[in-house]
């Protein structure tokens, strides 16, 4: 029997990203699968309802997309005007983050949603495979971001990020050396600035002093050195993920009024609380604000700015996550083993979790027993 895929339109603000391109609907459709599309949901994107159509979709009104779908694919978590159209028993797949939102993840319990965060799936080597093409674009858009507000006529300094012949390139310090500290690293090397990445592996470290040009300096995180390197900076990237977890403040109130004035904060962690203190969630319409005299670009859903992109590479590897999904239900889903089965944050009003429930210190059940209990 064909299993029920919805796809609504986006409804967080300046979101332009769509949960599925038409090619995944096309695969999706080949192998049986029934997918409905809300109208207009991939027009952010660039891709038109016709489009979708050609690939096998059937276009419907919201509600339906909701009342009919067995799995809810999207890209960012539910809002609070989509809470009452989930049901118990639904499959919701798609960025949660719960460790940011406690009301959030009190809505799902309530509802008794079952919960598949793409943000903790990891693969057999432990990568987290779906948040990482997210993270590759978060992490370069960070750079041209902050080189962008560092211009006077945005706030910033008034710094040119490479510099020029005779005056000094900017200092870039990126805290974290995972995925989006990485492509920070590329670009941001790329133009010429002089650039410091910390972290907290050595290996990491090692990696990173093997693969990066020599304006990079690769240093081992701890609290002095952070606060003696951000205060420093014309711009920091904050870029710690721990997954399914509230990311570690890593500069607190009192670096950030020790920074140059008008330099720039750019926290990527903002959509797992943050690892700036300073830090609160911004949109692409209103990105900025000053705190302390320090420009902070704090936008949760950087990828949504160059939407097309996203989508495209989101797509990419979340297709073959949803097709067992929509083939199997969650007991095949969590038959694949530890590491796909670490993307269930939630199920019948259960955490299933380890780091949703310890940043909420809340009961964890074992996936284990739930499969037991499913046969």
């Amino acid at each position: 029997m064909a299993t029920v895929v919805g796809i609504p339109r986006e409804i967080k603000e300046d979101e332009g990203r769509v949960a599925i391109a038409p090619a995944g609907v096309h695969v999706l459709a080949q192998a049986g699968q029934q997918v409905l599309i809300e109208s207009g949901a991939g027009l952010g994107s660039g891709i038109t309802d016709e489009e979708f159509r050609e690939a096998g979709a059937e276009l419907v009104a919201r509600e339906e997309v909701f009342s009919r779908g067995e799995i809810i694919v999207k890209v960012k978590e539910p809002l609070k005007e989509e809470y009452d159209l989930l049901r118990p028993g639904q499959i919701v797949f798609t960025f949660f983050h719960f460790a940011a939102s406690r009301e959030l993840l009190d809505a799902m319990l309530e509802r008794e949603v079952t919960c598949v965060a793409y943000e903790t799936i990891r693969d057999r080597a432990g990568h987290l495979p779906i948040l990482t093409p997210m993270s590759e674009v978060a992490g370069r858009m960070a750079v041209f971001e902050g080189s962008r507000h560092l211009e006077s006529h945005s706030g910033g300094r008034g710094v040119l990020v490479s510099g020029v012949p005779g005056v000094e390139p900017a200092k870039i310090v990126i805290l974290g050396g995972g995925v989006v500290g990485l492509n920070a690293a590329k670009i941001a090397a790329g133009t010429g600035a002089q650039v410091t990445i910390f972290d907290v592996s050595h290996d990491r470290l090692r990696y990173l002093d093997d693969i990066l040009p020599a304006n990079v300096t690769t240093l081992y995180s701890n609290p002095l050195l952070v606060r003696k390197k951000v205060r420093q900076a014309d711009l920091v990237i904050g870029a710690v993920l721990v997954a399914g977890a509230k990311a570690p403040v890593l500069v607190r109130r009192e670096d950030v009024r020790e920074m140059k004035d008008a330099s720039v904060l750019i926290d990527v962690a903002v959509d797992q609380g943050g690892c700036i203190e300073t830090c609160r969630p911004t949109t692409h319409s209103e990105p900025t604000y000053i705190e302390e005299g320090v420009l902070h670009y704090c936008v949760a859903n950087m990828p949504g700015a160059v939407a097309r992109t996203s989508t495209f590479a989101l797509t990419n590897v979340t297709l073959p996550y949803l097709e067992v999904l929509a083939r199997e239900g969650i007991e095949g889903f969590l038959g694949f083993g530890e590491h796909v089965a670490a993307g269930l944050n939630a199920h019948a009003g259960r955490v299933y979790h380890e780091g949703v429930a310890e940043s909420f210190d809340l009961p964890l059940e074992p996936i284990a027993s739930l499969m037991g209990d499913n046969g």
